[in-house]
C-alpha cells in the first residue's frame, strides 16, 4: 500500500469514528450540564470544597470561582515540584527549581502543558500523578464549564418566577454554578472516558506501572555492547488518555506521543487523535441541544470540519510532495517523523494538535517543511478552533461567530442579531478584546525576545528558522498549546517566566470577556425572528464564518508568518 493512500484510508477511518460518537457524547453533554441531580460523589465533593451547587450565579461570581480555583491550582502544583526532593516515589530527583516550577505550574492549569524539561528524567510518580495528572482532568474541566456558561447565554431562558406582560420570562444574567459544572465535567465525562481509554491503550502496548529507574543494556552483537541507557516506568496509559481526551498535550516522557511507552503503533496512534478531536468537535452538538437548534450546532460543526480537513489536506500535500533527501525511501519529507506513522499518521496528528489545545507530538514539527511548520503554527493563530481545546474551541468559536453576524449586519445595514440576541456596542466589545489579547501576547513577547540578546542565544538556527522557533513558542504559549517546535532552548528563566506569564494571560483573560459577554447576553430578552434576520444554520453563514476567521487572521499574522514559515518555504 502506498504511503498516500494509507494516510487517507487512516483519515477516513478517522472520520467515521469521530461521526458515530458525535451523536450519542453531544447528548449526553447537553444532559449533564441541564440535569438538576447530584449524584452522590459529586456531593461529598461539594461537601469536603464547600460549595452549594444549587446556587444560581451571575458572571461575576461564576468568573470568581474560575479564577480562585485556577489560583489555588497553581500554588498547589507549584508547592509540590518544589518540595518534590522530600515526597516518596520521587525516583530520586531533586525538587524543581522556582522559574521551571512555576512555568510548569502555569501551563498545566492554563491546560497548556508546555514542558521545558525532560519529563522522564526530573518529575516523579508523586507530581506526575497527584499534581499533573489531577491538573488535566480539572482545567479541561474548567474550559468546558466556560464554554457552558456561554452557551446558556444564548438559551432559551428559563421561567424563573416572574415574567413580563405577554408570559415572556425575565432574563436575570444567571450563568449556572462553576462548581457544579466542573465536578461535573470530571465525574461524569472525563473520568469514565479515560478509564475506557486507559484500558484501549494498555491493550495496545502502553505502560501502567510505578516501577522505579531500570537499567537497560543495548547490545550490537554477541561480541560487543552499545552501552546502555536508564528508563523508569510510570502511570503513562492513564495520563497519555487524558492529556489527549482533555486536549492538555504534557507527555510522560519528552519525546511525548513519539515515545513507544506513550504511543506504541499506528493503531494507538489514530485512537490518540481520536481522542483530541472527539469532545471538542461533539461540544457542537451540546451548544444545538442546549440552545433548542440542532441546525445552529451543524453550521457550528461543519465551520470547524471544514477548516480541519483543509489544515489536513494541505498539510499531507506539503509533506508527501517534498523532495528532500528522504524522498526516495519514504515517498515523501520523514526527517523527524517516526516510521511507526509514517508521513499520514504524523500530519494528521499535528494539524489535530494544533488545531486543539492539544500539544502533544508524535513527530518534531521543526522538521516538517517550511509550509509545513507553518500551518502548525496558522492552526494555532486561527485560536486553535476547529475544532479547539475541550470547550476553549467552542467559545472560541462561538466569539467569531459573533464577529462575523456583526460584519453581516454592517454589510445590509441590520442591527446584527445571533440566536436571538442583538449585538450591540457592548457585545461587540467583549468580542474585540478577546481576539486582540492573543495576538498582542504573541507579536509583543516575540519581539522583545527578538530584541534582546540573551533570548536570541537559545535559538538553534539562524535566520527565518530562527525566528520560527521563537515565534512558534509564543504562539503555543498564549494560545494554550503546548507543543515546541524544538531546537529553541526554552529551560531558561527568560523563557520559563514569559512563557508562563503568556500562558496564565493566554488563558484567563479571554474567559473574562467570555463570561462577560455571557452574563450580557443572558440578562437580554430574545428577539423575535424575522424576515431580516440572518439565517446562522444555512451554509452561506457557515462559508461566512470560515472567511472572517481565516481574514481576521490573516490579517493579524501575515507579517511574521511572512519573515519565519512563508520566507523558509519560499526558499527551500
Amino acid at each position: 500500500m502506498s504511503p498516500v493512500l494509507a494516510g487517507v484510508l487512516q483519515l477516513l477511518a478517522l472520520i467515521v469514528a469521530l461521526g458515530l460518537s458525535y451523536r450519542p457524547l453531544g447528548d449526553y453533554m447537553a444532559r449533564v450540564y441541564s440535569s438538576e441531580k447530584h449524584l452522590k460523589p459529586e456531593k461529598w465533593i461539594y461537601k469536603a470544597i464547600g460549595a452549594n451547587p444549587t446556587v444560581e450565579m451571575r458572571w461575576p461570581a461564576y468568573l470568581r470561582g474560575v479564577l480562585a480555583f485556577s489560583a489555588v491550582s497553581v500554588l498547589f502544583l507549584y508547592l509540590l515540584q518544589r518540595v518534590q526532593g522530600s515526597l516518596p516515589g520521587s525516583l530520586g530527583f531533586v525538587s524543581i527549581d522556582p522559574d521551571q516550577a512555576f512555568n510548569t505550574a502555569a501551563s498545566f492549569v492554563a491546560n497548556t502543558n508546555w514542558q521545558s524539561y525532560y519529563g522522564e528524567q526530573a518529575m516523579g510518580h508523586v507530581v506526575q500523578t497527584g499534581g499533573l495528572a489531577v491538573q488535566n482532568f480539572v482545567s479541561a474541566a474548567v474550559g468546558i464549564a466556560v464554554a457552558v456558561a456561554l452557551v446558556r447565554g444564548f438559551a432559551l431562558p428559563r421561567a424563573l418566577g416572574s415574567a413580563r406582560a405577554g408570559g415572556t420570562p425575565i432574563r436575570t444574567g444567571e450563568l449556572g454554578n462553576f462548581w457544579a459544572d466542573l465536578v461535573r465535567g470530571v465525574v461524569r465525562i472525563l473520568l469514565p472516558i479515560s478509564v475506557i481509554g486507559a484500558l484501549v491503550l494498555v491493550a495496545c502496548g502502553a505502560i501502567q506501572n510505578f516501577s522505579g529507574i531500570h537499567e537497560v543494556g543495548q547490545f550490537l552483537d554477541q561480541h560487543s555492547s552499545g552501552g546502555s541507557q536508564q528508563w523508569n516506568g510510570g502511570a503513562v496509559a492513564s495520563q497519555e488518555v487524558i492529556k489527549e481526551l482533555g486536549t492538555n498535550g504534557g507527555g510522560y516522557f519528552n519525546a511525548n506521543s513519539a515515545h513507544p511507552f506513550e504511543n506504541p503503533n499506528g493503531l494507538s496512534n489514530l485512537f490518540e487523535i481520536y481522542l483530541i478531536l472527539v469532545i471538542p468537535f461533539a461540544l457542537t452538538r451540546t451548544f444545538g441541544r442546549m440552545v433548542g437548534s440542532l441546525r445552529q450546532g451543524y453550521a457550528i460543526l461543519g465551520t470547524m470540519a471544514a477548516i480541519w480537513l483543509g489544515f489536513t489536506a494541505l498539510m499531507m500535500w506539503t509533506e508527501f510532495a517534498h523532495h528532500g533527501p528522504a524522498f526516495d525511501i519514504a515517498g515523501g519529507a520523514m526527517e523527524g517523523k517516526e516510521t511507526r506513522f509514517g508521513i499520514g499518521g504524523s500530519s494528521i496528528f499535528a494539524v489535530a494538535t494544533t488545531l486543539t489545545s492539544t500539544g502533544a507530538v508524535n513527530s518534531f514539527h521543526s522538521s516538517y517543511t517550511g509550509f509545513g511548520g507553518g500551518i502548525t503554527m496558522l492552526g494555532m493563530q486561527l485560536g486553535e478552533i476547529a475544532p479547539g481545546g475541550v470547550g476553549s474551541g467552542l467559545y472560541g468559536m462561538l466569539i467569531m461567530a459573533i464577529i462575523a453576524v456583526f460584519i453581516a449586519g454592517l454589510m445590509v445595514g441590520r442591527t446584527p442579531e445571533y440566536l436571538g440576541r442583538k449585538i450591540g456596542t457592548r457585545e461587540i466589545t467583549f468580542a474585540a478584546c478577546y481576539i486582540l489579547i492573543t495576538p498582542a501576547l504573541v507579536l509583543g513577547f516575540t519581539a522583545v525576545a527578538m530584541a534582546l540578546d540573551t533570548p536570541s542565544h537559545s535559538m538553534t538556527n539562524s535566520g527565518a528558522h530562527g525566528f520560527s522557533e521563537i515565534l512558534y513558542a509564543y504562539t503555543s504559549g498564549a494560545n494554550n498549546n503546548g507543543s515546541a517546535f524544538a531546537g529553541l532552548n526554552a529551560d531558561t528563566q527568560w523563557f520559563n517566566s514569559t512563557i508562563g506569564i503568556a500562558m496564565l494571560l493566554g488563558r484567563f483573560l479571554p474567559m473574562v470577556f467570555v463570561l462577560a459577554l455571557a452574563g450580557s447576553l443572558a440578562e437580554q430578552t430574545p428577539v423575535p425572528e424575522t424576515a431580516g434576520t440572518l439565517r446562522t444554520e444555512k451554509p452561506l453563514f457557515t462559508g461566512l464564518l470560515v472567511g472572517t476567521i481565516l481574514i481576521i487572521t490573516g490579517l493579524t499574522y501575515f507579517p511574521a508568518l511572512a519573515l519565519g514559515p512563508l520566507a523558509e518555504g519560499l526558499a527551500a
